[in-house]
């Protein structure tokens, strides 16, 4: 933490995720004289969450990293996990898909394809559909509007093939969404831009990944965390606490109301209600929450963050003796396109991915399944058990798995990723509007930047950044007369 002169100031951070504790990170980082962190569950790091099963530590949730962008492997490295950083063992993912599991084309952009001979020899597209994909460099240059949906300009340009068996699969793992409702311009703004600019889809693709390779730095694209990335908001509340915060599980946020100086806090906690006044307030929760809390100060805010719709999904983790197992699986995983009608969305092969996870126990290996998605929900109503078969049926079919786990544990995650529609960023700036009519209050998290863990440390950054300099002028001499 930074020797900066403290400012005269309480801000006090709704939400434990990992937006949350980054912002009080950065808010102690800055100078902020006070901070307080409210949690309403048990449990801090949200999405975050690292545990263990038969004995080998494990990621119940998110699992590894976007390297390539710096915020949260910055974070990691200021919270003393820099020396815990690992890049994966094999990142060969496969696809499973007309029947058998497929190597994933190399050169694609989100699944939307830039090698099309590498995309041929994958066997992933039909006959036909590979036929279809040089018409993207004869048809027609049409430009897109504010926005479109990323499947319906792919599937115009490429095909449905493309869409169905590629970008879908690769959006779903990261949104838990339908390629046909998730925004171009949030989800793949690269592509979007030549979308804009009329040039051929595969050439964009060819020419972002030229770009990509020369401002390539060294190291891994991904990264992961030894014991897990859930140890990444531990140990961020861990120098928060050593630097003075206070920071509150169990503690549900019941009213936020405007003060003439600041704003007033009412939360639940071991039983009482608590009120505490502040100076800032930082929203870092999902956008129900947040449209509760901000329903009677601003219910323009209310509204658009009532219409952010969420997905829900489970993740199924399992391990197994290796030697019951009967062969070695391939690679690092597999993604699953939701047209094959499959339950299992995707599988990551942790033992194999992550040396961490391989070397744990030499007689223990660990894998995972992930199932839901938007507007494909249903599965999620089986029990833990039933899903732990499907999965297990999955498994046995795609990779010939037919050992029985010694352990398996299901996490769900309801309404756990924030959807990105078309229209989404114009709905986050008309939300951003009506907040800048409220000094002092700033909101960060996956609905804002994007869903991954450098795209929340951005935001919780920029949030930080916000309120230590409403703080500041807060302080210049004169500001209160």
């Amino acid at each position: 933490m930074s020797n900066t002169q403290p400012l005269a100031g309480h801000v006090v951070v709704v939400g434990g995720g990992v937006s949350g504790l980054a912002a009080a990170h950065f808010l102690l980082e800055g100078g902020a004289a006070r901070v307080t962190v409210l949690e309403s569950s048990g449990r801090l790091g949200g999405k975050l969450y690292a545990d263990e099963i038969a004995g080998v530590p494990v990621d119940l949730g998110a699992e590894s990293i976007l390297a390539r962008r710096p915020e949260a492997v910055d974070l990691a490295r200021a919270v003393g996990l820099g020396d815990d950083l690992e890049a994966p063992a094999t990142t060969n993912a496969g696809l499973w898909t007309r029947g058998r599991l497929r190597p994933m084309p190399k050169g694609g952009v989100m699944g939307v394809p830039g090698d099309l001979g590498s995309l041929a020899a994958s066997g992933v597209l039909s006959a036909a559909g590979l036929a279809r994909l040089p018409l993207d460099h004869v048809l027609p240059r049409t430009k897109v509007g504010e926005d479109v949906a990323v499947g319906a300009y792919v599937a115009a340009r490429l095909g449905h093939e493309v869409v169905d068996r590629l970008v879908d699969p690769l959006l779903g793992g990261v949104y838990a969404g339908n390629a046909y409702e998730i925004s171009l311009r949030a989800a793949i703004p690269q592509l979007y831009e030549g979308a804009r600019g009329g040039r051929s889809l595969i050439e964009t693709v060819r020419e972002s990944q030229r770009k990509a390779a020369a401002a390539r730095q060294d190291g891994p694209v991904f990264a992961g965390i030894r014991g897990g990335v859930g140890r990444l908001p531990v140990a961020v509340a861990e120098a928060c606490r050593s630097a003075g915060a206070r920071i509150e599980t169990d503690a549900p946020v019941r009213t936020l109301r405007r003060t003439p100086d600041g704003w007033e806090v009412a939360f639940d906690h071991d039983g009482t209600r608590e009120t505490l006044a502040a100076d800032a307030v930082v929203l870092a929760v999902p956008a129900p929450a947040a449209a509760r809390l901000l329903a009677a100060e601003s219910p323009g805010a209310a509204t658009e963050l009532s219409a952010v719709e969420y997905a829900s999904v489970a993740l199924v983790t399992m391990a197994f003796r290796r030697r019951e197992i009967a062969h070695a699986l391939p690679g690092s995983g597999f993604l699953v396109p939701p047209v094959d009608g499959r339950t299992i969305k995707a599988s990551t092969f942790s033992s194999q991915k992550w040396h961490w996870s391989g070397a744990a126990d030499s007689d223990v290996y660990v894998l995972r399944t992930s199932i839901g998605r938007h507007g494909q929900e249903a599965d999620l109503a089986w029990d833990d058990t039933d899903l732990v078969r499907l999965s297990r049926e999955d498994l046995g079919e795609a990779v010939g798995l037919t050992a029985a786990p010694v352990a398996a544990r299901v996490t769900r995650w309801d309404g756990g990723l924030p959807q990105y529609p078309v229209g989404h960023l114009a709905r986050v700036t008309r939300l951003r509007e009506h907040v800048a009519k409220l000094p002092g209050l700033e909101m960060c998290g996956a609905l804002y930047e994007g869903v991954g863990i450098p795209a929340c440390v951005s935001s919780a950054r920029g949030a930080a950044t916000q309120v230590l300099g409403t703080l500041r002028r807060a302080a210049e001499p004169g500001a209160g007369q």
